[in-house]
């Protein structure tokens, strides 16, 4: 881990449900003197959270490939026609654009094929923490528990 995210004995200032509450509490801190450079928020408690974005078919799956293969295939085709003359200029951008919408046909149909219908939708994932700790070093907890204890609205957290 770099240097940067180290603490010397970390010690848990408190836990919170949502980053802001955390990050509430250390711009209390900073607002009150607090050295805040001794401190760390860290998400804890990870889950992966996958949302399905829609169906997978033949059709959706060779035009995803077709027009990923275009703009390879038109870049590819910029790059061939620099170093061609006039009369080439456009058929480089063309043979470019062709080949690569082949490319990305073939390409997508044969990776969709390849799951064999195991998974027939689209989705995107992201890892997500469900509590975040605030942390602090050694020498500063007593400092910063008198602190947040004087925070308005401030509950006694059992956890740190």
């Amino acid at each position: 881990m770099p240097e940067i995210f180290a603490l010397e004995y970390p010690q848990s200032l408190g836990v919170y449900d949502k980053y802001a509450e955390a990050q509430k509490a250390v711009d209390f801190l900073s607002d009150n003197q607090f050295p805040v450079e001794n401190c760390l928020i860290v998400g804890t408690e990870l889950k992966q959270v996958e949302r399905v974005t829609g169906r997978l078919t033949w059709g959706r799956v060779l035009a995803a490939g077709a027009g990923s293969g275009i703009w390879l295939g038109l870049f590819i085709g910029l790059l061939l026609s620099i170093f061609s003359n006039g009369s080439t200029f456009f058929a480089a951008i063309l043979g470019g654009v062709l080949l690569g919408l082949v490319f990305g046909v073939v390409s997508a149909a044969f990776g969709y094929a390849a799951t064999r219908g195991q998974r027939d939708f689209s989705s995107v994932q992201r890892v997500v923490a469900t509590k975040y700790e605030v942390l602090v070093e050694h020498k500063h907890l007593a400092a910063g528990q008198q602190l947040l204890a004087t925070m308005p609205g401030a509950t006694p957290n059992p956890f740190a």
